[in-house]
Order: C-alpha cells, then sequence, then structure tokens
C-alpha cells in the first residue's frame, strides 16, 4: 500500500489529486474545529472534560463527525444527514416506480437521484440542526451534567430567537459545505469524496481515545489493546476482500461480418454484501429506548425505566448485546434482499446472451442466484455483528462506562478498513493505467 501511494506522488496527475484531496480534507477539518455563532466555546470544552463524552445516544454521530457535534462547530452535523438521505432514497427506490424508473435510465436518471438527495439532505440538516441546539439549549446535550456551563449563553445582548436561528442556519450551511466537499473529491480528487470525509472523522478520534485509555488503564492495557486491534483490523480486511464468483458464459453472436460474445466473466457476491449499513440501522434502533427516557421523570424513576435503563441503554449488559446481535443479522438480510435483486440480475443476463454453466437462463438462474446469496449472507450477518459487539466487550473488560466512544472496534473499523481498502485500489488502477509495461520491455 504504501508503494502504491509513493508512485502515485511520482505521478505528476495523481499527485495533483492527491494534494487536491489532502487541501479538502485540512478545510473540513478546521470547518470541524470552527465554534458556530452563539457557542461558548470555553464552556463546551468545560463540559466534555467534566462528562468525558460520555453523552450516550449522540456518540455515533459524534463519531461520525470526529468529535465537532459535542463542540456544535460550523460542520457539527458532519456528512451524517447526507448518509441518512442516500439510504432513504435507496430505500424509497424499491417502494416508488419513479425513482425505480430514475435508477434505470442511467447516468440522467442517477443525477436526478443525486438532486433530490442533495434537497434531502439539506431538508435534514435543518431537522438535525433544531433538535441539537435544542439539546444543548435544555443541557440534555450532556445528560444534564453540565448545567453550570451554558453552552448558548442568554443575555448576550442579541434576541434568543434570533441566535438560535443563526446557529441551525450555521449548521445547515456547513452540512451543505461538507456535501460540496464530498463531491469535489469524488470528481477532483482520489477516492470516494463521502467516505474519505467519514474516514478522516473517525481517524481524528483514534490518538485521543487511544492516550486517555493509556492514562488510565496503564501501558499494559493499552499494549494490548494496540494488539488486539490489529488483529480485528487483519480479520475484517479479510472478510472484506472475501467474495464467491459466480462464473458467466456469453454466447457468441454475428452480428454483420463480425463475431461478437462469447467471453467469460463472473459475478462477484461479497461475504458482506450489505456494508456498515446494518450496522447503523441497529445502533439507530437502540438508541431509540435512550430517547424514550428523556420523556420519564429524571428524578422518580419508575420500574420501567430502571429495567430500559439496565438493560437497552447500558452497553455492557447481556440483553443490549443479544439485542444488538439479532438487530443487525436482520437487518442484513433485510438490506441485501433490497439491495440485490436475483431475478433483475438473471433478467440481464438472459437479455444479453448471458448464462451460468450448468443453469438454465431466466428463473432457474435467479434461483440459483438466490440460493448462493442466502448461503453467503449468513457468514456475512455473523461477521458483522461479531465485529459491532467487541466495543462492548471492552467495555466490560476496561471497567469504564465512559469508552462509549469507543472507536476501536464496530463500525468504526468497518468503515475505516473498508474506505482504506477502495481508496487504495482506485489509487492502483489508475496507476496501472498510467503505467502499463505490456510484454515487451
Amino acid at each position: 500500500m504504501l508503494s502504491a501511494f509513493l508512485s502515485a506522488f511520482r505521478t505528476p496527475d495523481l499527485r495533483k489529486k492527491l494534494l487536491f484531496t489532502i487541501g479538502i480534507i485540512a478545510i473540513y477539518r478546521l470547518g470541524a474545529a470552527l465554534p458556530s455563532p452563539g457557542v461558548s466555546y470555553t464552556n463546551v470544552q468545560k463540559c466534555i472534560d467534566a462528562t468525558q463524552g460520555s453523552t450516550g445516544v449522540l456518540n455515533l454521530l459524534n463519531l461520525f463527525s470526529g468529535g465537532a457535534l459535542l463542540q456544535l462547530s460550523v460542520f457539527a452535523l458532519g456528512i451524517m444527514p447526507y448518509i441518512t438521505a442516500s439510504i432513504i432514497l435507496q430505500l424509497l427506490t424499491v417502494v416508488i416506480p419513479r425513482l425505480e424508473q430514475l435508477r434505470k435510465e442511467g447516468q440522467a436518471g442517477q443525477a436526478k437521484i443525486t438532486q433530490y438527495t442533495r434537497y434531502l439532505t439539506l431538508g435534514l440538516g435543518v431537522l438535525q440542526a433544531s433538535a441539537f441546539v435544542a439539546l444543548a439549549r435544555s443541557g440534555q446535550l450532556f445528560n444534564n451534567q453540565c448545567d453550570q456551563f451554558p453552552i448558548i449563553p442568554e443575555n448576550t445582548g442579541i434576541p434568543d430567537w434570533l441566535t438560535l436561528s443563526i446557529l441551525v442556519m450555521t449548521m445547515t450551511a456547513g452540512t451543505g459545505v461538507v456535501m460540496w466537499l464530498g463531491e469535489l473529491i469524488t470528481g477532483r480528487g482520489v477516492g470516494n469524496g463521502m467516505s474519505v470525509l467519514i474516514f478522516t472523522s473517525i481517524a481524528a478520534r483514534l490518538p485521543a481515545e487511544g492516550w486517555t485509555i493509556k492514562e488510565s488503564q496503564g501501558w499494559a492495557k493499552f499494549l494490548l489493546v494496540i494488539a488486539l486491534v490489529l488483529v480485528i483490523i487483519t480479520a475484517v480486511t479479510f472478510i472484506e476482500q472475501s467474495q464467491r464468483r459466480i462464473p458467466v458464459q456469453y454466447a457468441k453472436r454475428m452480428i454483420g461480418r463480425r463475431m461478437y460474445g462469447g467471453t467469460s466473466t463472473y459475478i462477484p457476491l461479497k461475504v458482506n454484501q450489505a456494508g456498515v449499513i446494518p450496522v447503523i440501522f441497529g445502533s439507530s434502533l437502540l438508541y431509540l429506548p435512550q430517547l424514550a427516557l428523556q420523556f420519564f421523570d429524571q428524578n422518580n424513576p419508575g420500574r420501567t425505566q430502571v429495567w430500559i435503563q439496565n438493560n437497552l441503554v447500558d452497553p455492557t449488559s447481556p440483553i443490549y448485546i443479544v439485542v444488538y446481535f439479532l438487530l443487525i443479522i436482520f437487518f442484513t438480510y433485510f438490506y441485501v434482499s433490497i439491495t440485490f435483486n436475483p431475478t433483475e440480475v438473471a433478467d440481464n443476463m438472459k437479455k444479453y446472451g448471458g448464462f451460468v454453466p450448468g443453469i438454465r437462463p431466466g428463473k432457474p438462474t435467479a434461483d440459483y442466484l438466490d440460493f448462493i446469496l442466502s448461503r453467503i449472507t449468513l457468514p456475512g450477518a455473523l461477521y458483522l455483528a461479531v465485529v459491532s459487539i467487541l466495543p462492548n466487550f471492552f467495555f466490560i473488560w476496561l471497567d469504564r462506562q465512559q469508552y462509549l466512544n469507543f472507536p476501536f472496534g464496530g463500525t468504526a473499523v468497518l468503515i475505516m478498513v473498508g474506505v482504506g481498502l477502495e481508496t487504495t485500489k482506485q489509487i492502483e488502477s489508475q496507476l496501472m493505467q498510467r503505467n502499463y509495461e505490456g510484454f515487451l520491455r
């Protein structure tokens, strides 16, 4: 991988793309550290130090924003509104015929879907910004543990409604800028822009979280954690590269005086066909019980509230771990079923004269693809579930409840390894196009 990056820097046009990507990342990190108007940066830092980042429902979002969410910075929302909008439109494509028709129209239809995604991203940005500003104003952004340090000070000479409106507009505009920066990386840089920005946000949290473990647990546990992380990354890399290749043969056809077809290829079915989406869905559902606790009386908790707190909010609870495990398996099968349609793939193969050797075209091919997909989805779902619950066991082992932002397992590792592999593959493919030596030297 290092040799690929070194070779890329020796190639002028690739070097420009890499430097452009690094420049965009620097701008993104600057916006993530820049406070929004009306927010007391000093009080925010005091609250983060006082609560040690233990903010419950907002931990995953704070991790994806690189710690910018709790600071209510200009880029506090990060890329999450765009991810949510993309997932919503991808799910609606299966339900709404118009979106399905646009998806089949090729580049023009995809451009229209991208435009809808941008509009939905800004709408979600307004909703999320309003929610986070309301949480910060009421003190619930830090679970009411930091009332002595108001994040949005009052009596500043400016009407409160104007301060809150400017804050919401600033964070929403920041979401639009982040979306634009990601598209710039995709078009003029290296890799998928949105994925690179998420990778950057998560990587920005690693040194601080690792040093916190060292300071509280000592060098022995810190080095052991690093060793376990390397083992996890190796296993995740192996599974992410694993795929089942289904051979496809195309029949020969005579068009005029030329013969077309007769080639052999394959359909790559990845073991982890769903990516990290099931983990995000499962995490989002498990955050609902903690959101529901906000509506209960905090001073006089009832039996239901105590049970939810001990079993569906505490990440070290056995019930929490089992429910999380089962939710990821369920959403893996659900997401694979709506994103990969064996019948559509079989029809396209039949349309262009392709067939799987030994399998008749049409419905038998669709049944065969469905059978193979169901067989490889199970190990993929188990793999996602096991990797995702690893941080929960880290919580138990380290015996520290504040490590709710623990970035050395689960979603963070899955995203970082996946983005790193895809970016490296793209760099290597561009290097092969520019440095292809052929047979004669």
